[in-house]
């Protein structure tokens, strides 16, 4: 996979991304219903942990004990978390009832961001997957909540081999297509696929 990364980097490199990454324009976007671009994230995680509150004790003790593991420790209970993933999309979608255009960019923007952050050949040793698989393993730790995806961001061991969650990678752009008929355009200049943060991929 290094070496696709490395041939996609050189495709990229005309377009590097300026600052933060981040359009002001789309941001000035998001304000609506009182809600402030910089809460975003903030925002993501609170849905996140409310969308799994409901799917049972046993769900979310194995959830925190991703967190809560040792570097590259197994989890026992990894299938428990797999066979919930439908049922915390759906949760996640009733969260979601009402939302605007503007709050479904401005999440789907955030998703994007935390994707792009943990996008490393470091993370992808401990993954596995090609390029689409890389990208769903990212989406899982992103679906796992904010105390897993921070603690894989500060060690990549942390990552679990082998979990991977499509439906989270494009979840609120999916869900603005469904519900509004177009998907968000972020306009960030960034990419939440796999080898799109150079910092990330070794030359």
């Amino acid at each position: 996979m290094a070496a696709q990364c490395r041939q996609l980097r050189s495709f990229r490199a005309g377009s590097p991304v300026g600052g933060d990454g981040y359009d002001l324009a789309v941001a000035a976007r998001v304000i609506s219903r009182g809600i402030q671009a910089a809460d975003n994230e903030t925002w993501l995680w609170e849905l996140v942990e409310a969308a799994w509150a409901p799917l049972g004790a046993e769900v979310n003790v194995a959830r925190r004990a991703l967190a809560a593991r040792r570097p590259g420790e197994q989890l026992e209970k990894l299938p428990v978390l797999k066979g919930a993933r439908e049922a915390f999309t759906a949760s996640l979608a009733s969260q979601c009832h009402g939302l605007t255009v503007p709050e479904l960019t401005a999440l789907d923007r955030v998703v994007e961001r935390k994707l792009y952050d943990i996008d490393s050949a470091e993370l992808h040793a401990v993954t596995g997957g090609s390029d689409d698989g890389f990208l769903y393993a990212r989406g899982f730790i992103v679906a796992m909540g904010r105390g897993f995806y921070y603690a894989v961001a500060a060690d990549a061991l942390m990552a679990v081999p082998r979990a991977g969650f499509e439906d989270m990678c494009y979840f609120f752009a999916h869900l603005c297509h469904e519900r509004y008929g177009s998907f968000p355009g972020t306009g960030s200049g960034i990419s939440r696929e796999s080898c799109s943060n150079l910092a990330g991929w070794p030359r």
